[in-house]
């Protein structure tokens, strides 16, 4: 296991892109990251810039207290998987796993109890050998899982270990990923664009957008705090609802609803401070209650929105629906399920409804437990 600190990290290239700005970080001994964010946000250049392959702009990285700027690779004590397996095609599994042993100049009977032992922990004991061509997707990673495994470091780095794989495959090595790491406690630091591996895997995420954090916390704090409307947009499936509106004497006026002003002094701390201020309401899809005749509404806020298409999934129906115009996607119990075309009304609990300003897209500071 490792501690490792980054401060003020920056990546300038060549050509003047700024890739990673002022990037600060702790992680734990033995603590799992996942850092996410779309495509472009510095997520991988970051984790390269720990892994030493690219070199670090401006600021500083420690390692158990150490500066580790200068270091090389293999002076970090650190493993990478990569997205696309890396595997060497003409050596068969067994010889994948030993090859970086062999290079240390390791006695033959070690690599092969070592090897021995990774294989049996990644359930590949049956297809040592056997060639990575002979092996499905999910075989193969387990392969690069194993080849890092192998050399018994501190630190794990996997850049977008799954993205190859079919769904099932994916949920099948998330587990099997999660496991491992409980099994030799290294500290990790995991890529992806996926917030669900995100939300599944980690102890904490660093949420990314143009280089810059937005939000480091618990999937936990992440998904039920967002401090931001990209966090709050990025962080669930499907994304949260946004209504704009415009506070008027102590009540928010949604677009296109002026006749029925919401009371946000339940989910506001300082309401006269939000006087003529522009904000976003928004609300999760799973959040909402549907109103059903004969039973009671929980306090909060009544919506009525118009069907536009309901999408079965099983477990839930998302149904696509819009409130004076403005798209909004809701999920029900699919006994619950609205007919296309009907009018559906729900409530949006007081726990459930959040306030964002929408100038500085920040969060609106409340006191409302949403647990």
């Amino acid at each position: 296991m490792s501690h490792l600190i980054l401060k003020d990290v920056n990546k300038v290239y060549p050509n003047g892109f700024h890739a990673v700005h002022d990037f600060n970080l702790e992680i734990n001994d033995g603590e799992f990251i996942c850092l996410v964010g779309s495509s472009g946000c510095g997520k991988s250049t970051t984790l390269r810039m720990i892994a030493g392959l690219e070199e670090i702009s401006s600021g500083e990285f420690y390692i158990d207290g150490k500066l580790a700027n200068q270091m090389s690779s293999k002076e970090r004590g650190i493993a990478m998987v990569f997205q696309s397996y890396a595997l060497y095609p003409h050596l068969t599994v067994y010889e994948n796993l030993a090859f970086g042993l062999m290079l240390e100049g390791i006695d033959a009977d070690i690599i092969e109890e070592k090897v021995q032992a990774t294989a049996k922990i990644l359930g590949l004991t049956d297809y040592l050998e056997r060639f990575p061509r002979q092996l499905s997707g999910g075989q193969q990673q387990r392969v690069a899982v194993g080849r890092a495994l192998i050399r018994k470091v501190n630190i794990f780095l996997m850049d977008e270990p799954l993205s190859n794989l079919d769904a099932k495959q994916r949920v099948t090595m998330r587990s099997e990923i999660k496991q491992i790491h409980r099994g030799i406690g290294a500290t990790t630091i995991y890529v992806t664009h996926d917030q669900t591996e995100a939300m599944t895997m980690s102890d904490r995420i660093v949420v990314m957008k143009l280089g810059v954090i937005q939000q480091v916390g618990t999937p936990f704090e992440l998904y039920f705090y967002p401090r931001n409307l990209f966090v709050a947009g990025f962080i669930g499936e499907p994304p949260m609802n946004f209504l704009d509106g415009v506070v008027k004497e102590g009540k928010l006026i949604l677009e296109g609803d002026e006749e029925n002003p919401l009371d946000i002094a339940p989910i506001v701390k300082d309401v006269a401070s939000l006087e003529g201020k522009e904000v976003v309401f928004a609300f999760r899809p799973e959040g909402i209650v549907l109103s059903k005749e004969g039973e009671k509404d929980p306090e909060g806020y009544k919506f009525t929105s118009t069907v536009e298409l309901t999408e079965l999934l099983g477990d839930v129906t998302n149904v696509y629906a819009t409130i004076d115009g403005k798209n909004t996607i809701l999920k029900v119990n699919p006994h619950d399920t609205p007919a296309r075309g009907s009018e559906c009304d729900f409530v949006v609990p007081f726990k459930a409804a959040y306030l964002y300003d929408k100038e500085t897209e920040l969060a609106i500071e409340n006191d409302v437990v949403r647990h």
